[in-house]
Order: C-alpha cells, then sequence, then structure tokens
C-alpha cells in the first residue's frame, strides 16, 4: 500500500482511506469522451463504484446478494463469508482470504477512481502504482482480538451506511456526468465536485472494508 504527498483529504485515524492526487486541470478530452467503454475490462473484474452493495432478492428462496463487484468482487464475497465463520470461531482473519480481499479492494480503488473520472491514467489490471490508492491498515489479531459480536452482527450495523452511500451514489453519478460533460467543453473537472467525488470514494471504500471483516472500527459517517 502507499500513501501520496499531493492528495485530496485530510490524515485520518480511521484504518482504511483513499488518497487521491488532483487532477481537475489539462485533462485528457479523448479518453474521458470514451470512459465507460475503456474502463469495461476493469468493470468486469472489479465491478462499478457502489460494488459492496448488499441487495435482497426476491423470489422462491429470498437470499442476500453481492452485487456489482465483478468476478474478483464475487469471489472477495465468498472469501468474506468464510473469514465470518473463522472469525466467529477462532478469533482469526485467516491470512490468505485476507490478502486477498486487501487486493481486490486496491485494485477496486485504483479502477473506481478511472471510471469516475477522477484520473486519466489507465489503472493496472491488479497491483502497480497509481495516483488513486486505498492506504488499509490491518489490525494485528495478536495485540487487538477481533470483535466477534460486531463481525457476527455486520450486516445489520452496516445498513445505515449502505443506505447513505447510497443516497450519496447518486449524487456522486450525478456530479460525475456534469464532470464529463465540463471536461469535456472545459478540459477541467470542477474543483468543488472533485473534492466530494473523492470523499463519497473514501466513505464508500471504507463501507468495503468494513464489510468485508477487514477491520472492526465503525466507519464514520464523513466524506474526510
Amino acid at each position: 500500500m502507499h500513501t501520496l504527498a499531493t492528495d485530496i483529504g485530510h490524515p485520518s485515524t480511521h484504518p482504511v482511506d483513499v488518497r487521491v492526487q488532483p487532477a481537475t486541470g489539462e485533462r485528457n478530452r479523448l479518453t474521458t469522451g470514451f470512459r465507460m467503454f475503456l474502463a469495461i475490462p476493469h468493470l468486469l473484474l472489479v465491478g462499478a463504484p457502489l460494488a459492496a452493495v448488499f441487495s435482497w432478492t426476491w423470489g422462491p428462496s429470498d437470499r442476500l446478494e453481492w452485487t456489482g463487484g465483478g468476478v474478483l468482487g464475487a469471489v472477495a464475497a465468498v472469501c468474506a463469508l468464510i473469514a465470518w465463520f473463522a472469525i466467529l470461531f477462532t478469533g482469526r482473519y485467516p491470512e490468505g482470504l485476507r490478502k486477498l480481499a486487501v487486493f481486490f479492494l486496491q485494485w477496486r480503488v485504483r479502477a473506481v477512481a478511472y471510471t469516475a473520472l477522477l484520473r486519466d491514467e489507465y489503472p493496472p489490471f491488479g497491483d502497480g502504482p497509481y495516483p488513486a490508492e486505498l492506504v488499509i491498515h490491518v489490525p494485528d489479531e495478536t495485540v487487538v482480538p477481533r470483535d466477534r459480536v460486531s463481525v457476527g452482527f455486520r450486516i445489520i450495523l452496516a445498513i445505515p451506511h449502505l443506505l447513505a452511500v447510497w443516497v450519496l451514489g447518486i449524487g456522486w453519478a450525478l456530479a460525475t456526468i456534469i464532470a464529463w460533460f465540463a471536461i469535456l467543453v472545459t478540459g477541467r473537472y470542477p474543483d468543488g465536485l472533485y473534492g466530494f467525488a473523492v470523499g463519497v470514494m473514501r466513505w464508500t471504500t471504507r463501507v468495503e472494508a468494513y464489510l468485508l471483516l477487514l477491520h472492526d472500527e465503525y466507519p464514520p459517517f464523513s466524506l474526510d
């Protein structure tokens, strides 16, 4: 994981943060115009913004589904389910499963930043340097025991945040559409919208990390 010297956001005490090097001026209008098509390979693998939202599917059998996370997101969801049982019974998150979940979330942050027009550089497939980065501090379970109660009720505890990021996601989508037109016409991403977009992505990523059981600290209701 990497931190960036110049980024959007403030020093965070939360174990999960998203840092983005600002890119509001001199944007690439050509790749912006075709951004959704260019991002398709990443969207298929790690999903679109708000990929961590769970939804109820009503039918012959009611079930809770992980939606929009791409192929790797579906794998990460299964890993989180296995880890849920492991933490409840042993107090430990299996290391291999944890690494995969972190890998997915790191890749997703880069892909979402590109898809949402926050950067013009094409993100790497997998790990690699990029000016939009996930910063995550994984707890040492030998020093800080996992909170099995919060793990057991994790989805219920996350409901207020899922509702919040769903509403914010609508605003983020509208801001991105406005930014898309602004970049095509002026070559700039409006400064005020940029900070909002990064803030929503940061909030959403913290909720995703919380749902993936990567830490037990409740996400703040904040864009910072």
